[in-house]
């Protein structure tokens, strides 16, 4: 096993670590703080944020409005991941501009641009598809970009759950309708939507000024682009 191999796999058991951990009670006590917030959080924007998920769920299952380079096949595992790496910091300075534009621009327009914000990530994410060489022509591979993006910012106890879904996605993909017509991505978006950590959605939307825009911003975009990089690494470590 070669240097870089052995770098992944260690990167790799950490994340399987992260999203498999106990649920401490520091956790417990700041997910009922979050809780507390998100009962004096204006509805309004708890429809936007529940619609722009739903809409932006909706547009990744049909693959409308995204494309992606064709399915790279590339053998060596350092290579392939220079470019994902490429494409990651890409996606992080594309949102972090993004961020600060809407943050000087404050909450309304934070919530106007939101399905914005979203698409970045996803587009991030279907980039990042094609160079592990899947193919998302196909919807299992879309609904495997949702799993990512919502591993990312759901809540720990949820974590938890999706984890052996995305580690033994093969064998789960298998048991989906064949036909994209046939799958209930009604019922998908509302079961993961109720599971998202409101708090970590408003972290995607920065609010509170240009600078913290483009810090959440890139932070965050580099949480999922890593968190991408694990779950496809954990099906290419399966092959």
């Amino acid at each position: 096993m070669d240097t870089y191999t052995q770098q992944v796999n260690k990167e790799l058991l950490a994340w399987q670590k992260a999203m498999q951990r106990g649920i401490s009670l520091p956790a417990k006590l700041s997910r009922g703080l979050q809780q507390k917030i998100n009962r004096v959080i204006p509805e309004k924007v708890h429809v936007a944020l529940t619609s722009a998920v739903k809409q932006t769920t909706r547009a990744v299952i049909s693959g409308a409005g995204f494309t992606s380079p064709p399915p790279l096949f590339e053998e060596d595992l350092a290579i392939r991941e220079s470019k994902v790496r490429e494409r990651i910091n890409f996606y992080k300075t594309t949102a972090a501009t993004e961020g600060a534009l809407t943050g000087a621009g404050g909450i309304l327009l934070g919530l106007a641009d939101f399905p914005l914000f979203l698409t970045i990530k996803m587009k991030m994410l279907f980039d990042i598809a094609a160079l592990y060489g899947r193919n998302v022509n196909d919807y299992k591979e879309r609904l495997f970009i949702l799993h990512i993006f919502f591993i990312t910012f759901s809540t720990q106890d949820f974590r938890n759950k999706l984890y052996p879904i995305i580690a033994d996605w093969e064998h789960y993909s298998r048991e989906l309708p064949e036909d994209i017509h046939a799958f209930d991505w009604r019922n998908f978006q509302q079961q993961y939507r109720d599971y998202l950590d409101l708090a970590k959605l408003l972290q995607l939307m920065p609010i509170i000024g240009a600078a913290v825009g483009a810090y959440v911003n890139h932070r965050l975009t580099d949480k999922l682009g890593h968190s991408a990089m694990n779950a496809y690494r954990l099906r290419l470590m399966k092959q």
